[in-house]
């Protein structure tokens, strides 16, 4: 029997959410009356628990005396749960300073996480950037760096050796490690020396992938750890990170300057010592749902089913499927990208079907898929067809279906997939196709899940025969715009030979599964 991983002893203890009661805005201690005001001009009228316990180790008794990792399901609120905090520490500053920032891993959770700051932060004079890549590097710079007298257009020829030094337009920034590190490495007066919070968001996934060694980077940048003054053309005078270092190498203790705070966050934390240590964690406090070692969990109002079929029946079983659901808002994953485009296109070919599905995967443009995700949270369209990209953290409000049409590789790839579903308290389900030959192994997935029973669910044999000419119908017009779109420029990576075009079960090999 395999011996099972390491896992940190404060991980093992965590402060259970569970400890923590839904709380009123009222009774919630020192909420500042403006952004209690922003909160309930936005809906929100009391804390969930999450959201309650983060306010108690940051701004309450606990005082952000310790690092903290928050772990609970997707939905629960986690978001709000860090910025809420943030946002009141940050409007008792007399100087604009960047002095939080977000890390993210996608450019549309950046824009998520950007919303809920928006929602509350102006309300006591605080200013929101974002770094995503979505403009050019001195673009995003003129918005993040001002030079006092000099004007934007003028922006790429400043140097730090300026008479006017520089200052930051906003107190808060959300960013993705890649563009992060390009302002840290070639933005005039872009400094994080200033930095009290640095929150990582998705954490397990940013320190799976290394981003340009981003990490160390950035703690370097915050804290002068392993700095050399040598290498420093102008630290600021009176920076927080120049006392900072002061005070370390010259032993002072009590020192008065805000300490770096660092939160972590996901529903799929990782447990590796080795991961964790790169984060460089002061006294850390894991706030999270109680469960059993190396389990994940899922919201308690969802309902999970498997649908059992041979790979040639997927298409149609889906179909029907979502003919029974109805105009319900619904999100379909594959396991890739182009799969993601071939299963879209297909039900685009799909005639007379009662919603409208759009794709959403990093193969279409920033653009294209901001417009089919507007859409989707629009109610423009019921149905959106997706990658991996959308599992990480984004919230569509109101998805009331899951429908997992490749079967997730990982536990984690679960959990994230059924939690676009059930946030918040409210119910949802969730659908997964499998192959006989993966029951096994999906098993083994629900094994490292809580909350985890998953019933079988039988589609119609009825409505699967009255749909069945309009399947051959749709699978000939995606052979044919497959065929079409072979060899052209951006459509190597779906499209696929197929002899025997009249047989319409090698056509439906076309789609995936």
């Amino acid at each position: 029997m395999a011996k099972a991983p390491p896992v940190l002893q404060w991980m093992r203890q965590p402060l259970d959410v569970k400890s923590f009661e839904e709380q009123s805005l009222d009774s919630v201690p020192f909420l500042h009356p403006g952004l209690m005001e922003s909160l309930r001009n936005v809906g929100i009228h009391s804390l969930f628990p999450v959201q309650a316990a983060v306010w108690h180790e940051t701004v309450g008794p606990g005082g952000g005396a310790r690092d903290l990792s928050i772990s609970s399901p997707t939905g629960s609120g986690k978001t709000l749960a860090y910025s809420l905090p943030i946002a009141q520490s940050l409007s008792q500053r007399l100087l604009r300073r960047l002095r939080a920032l977000i890390v993210v891993p996608t450019r549309d959770l950046a824009m998520q996480v950007k919303q809920v700051f928006d929602a509350i932060a102006p309300s006591v004079g605080l200013s929101i950037g974002i770094a995503v890549g979505q403009t050019s590097v001195a673009a995003e710079a003129s918005q993040l760096v001002l030079f006092p007298g000099k004007t934007d257009t003028c922006f790429r020829e400043l140097h730090l050796a300026s008479d006017n030094l520089p200052e930051s337009r906003v107190d808060i920034l959300v960013a993705t490690p890649g563009r992060l590190m390009d302002h840290i490495q070639n933005t005039p007066g872009f400094t994080l020396e200033h930095l009290q919070y640095l929150v990582v968001d998705e954490t397990d996934r940013l320190l799976r992938e290394a981003y340009q060694e981003w990490l160390p980077t950035v703690l370097e940048a915050a804290t002068g750890k392993n700095f050399s003054p040598s290498d420093d053309s102008n630290p600021g005078i009176g920076s927080v990170r120049t006392i900072r270092r002061s005070c370390l190498e010259r032993g002072i203790k009590g020192c008065v300057v805000p300490r770096l705070q660092k939160i972590i966050v996901s529903a799929t934390l990782t447990r590796d010592p080795a991961k964790i240590a790169q984060l460089g964690l002061y006294h850390p406090l894991s706030i999270a749902l109680s469960t059993s070692d190396n389990l994940y969990k899922l919201p308690e109002q969802l309902r999970s089913y498997t649908i059992i079929c041979k790979a040639q029946q997927k298409p149609l079983k889906l179909v029907t499927l979502l003919h029974s659901l109805g105009d319900q808002r619904t999100v379909i994953f594959t396991s890739s990208v182009s799969n993601t485009h071939r299963l879209s296109t297909f039900l685009a070919c799909f005639e007379d079907l009662p919603f409208r599905a759009v794709e959403y995967s990093s193969f279409q443009h920033q653009l294209a898929r901001s417009k089919a995700l507007a859409a989707f949270r629009a109610g423009e369209a019921q149905v959106l067809v997706a990658s991996d990209a959308m599992a990480r953290g984004m919230d569509v409000e109101g998805v009331t279906h899951i429908i997992n049409y490749d079967m997730p590789p990982f536990a984690r790839t679960y959990v994230h997939r059924v939690g676009r579903t059930a946030r918040a308290g409210r119910s949802g389900s969730c659908f997964t196709l499998l192959r006989k030959e993966e029951v096994r192994y999906f098993k083994s997935i629900l094994a490292k899940v809580q909350n985890s029973s998953c019933k079988t669910y039988k589609v119609s044999s009825e409505s699967t025969k009255e749909l069945r000419p309009r399947y051959w119908t749709a699978l000939q017009k995606l052979k044919e715009i497959l065929d079409a779109g072979a060899g052209k420029k951006g459509h190597e990576m779906y499209a696929e030979e197929v002899t025997a075009a009249d047989d319409a079960a090698v056509v439906a090999s076309l789609l995936p599964g």
